[in-house]
């Protein structure tokens, strides 16, 4: 239960204070995938995916906490300043890069594993059908290109790829690349000794459940 009831805000930005060892990985994780940033400040201060991701942590400490007016109040306003959609039920795990960000959409039963990154443009969307889950599960080490759409209560393997423009509206196994609409497999590592190799020694800390 939140420690003090009577100011929820105050004791989720508390817990986000205490957790400056993920910020520092976060920072890092950015300036290894964008050639562009050219510093951890300059990332911290300027792009507005570190800012969507900071800002759910604190909305989703209130929903997972019952102030859920809260939460959804401050999740849209993360969505004004950043144009990045997350609701506040969403489960984000470490190190989630957002490059570029804008009109992004991530539904409220969308599940992200550690060390993913997604495009601008991207919807991690329901079908519109039923209660219960029905937005995506990303595993770790997943990458979604730009436009893309991932539909559904589906599973996208560890470090699959998800093309641009894609639909997926079906589970992706892991270490695949899909394309197209609807979303086929284009490429597996398990066709390609040589990355299949590369990719051995980050299994481990994979959680690749099937």
């Amino acid at each position: 239960m939140p420690r003090s009831s009577s100011d929820p805000l105050s004791s989720a930005l508390s817990v986000i204070c205490h957790e400056r060892g993920e910020l520092h990985d976060l920072l890092c994780a950015y300036q290894r995938r964008d050639p562009a940033a050219r510093s951890r400040l300059e990332i911290f201060l300027l792009y507005p995916g570190v800012h969507a991701v900071l800002m759910h942590r604190v909305s989703h400490w209130l929903w997972r906490h019952g102030f859920r007016f809260l939460a959804r109040l401050h999740s849209q306003i993360a969505r004004h300043m950043t144009g990045i959609e997350i609701h506040p039920g969403a489960q984000i795990g470490k190190r989630f890069v957002i490059d570029h960000g804008m009109g992004i959409v991530i539904g409220e039963t969308a599940q992200i594993g550690n060390d993913c990154m997604i495009y601008h443009g991207v919807t991690l969307g329901g079908t519109g059908k039923g209660h219960g889950k029905r937005h995506p599960t990303l595993k770790n080490h997943v990458m979604v290109g730009c436009g893309a759409a991932v539909l559904g209560p589906v599973t996208v393997g560890c470090y699959s790829r998800v093309a641009a423009q894609a639909v997926v509206l079906h589970d992706v196994p892991n270490y695949a690349t899909v394309a197209g609409v609807p979303a086929k497999v284009v490429r597996s590592v398990r066709d390609n000794d040589e990355m299949a190799h590369s990719s051995a020694s980050l299994r481990d800390d994979c959680d690749c459940g099937k």
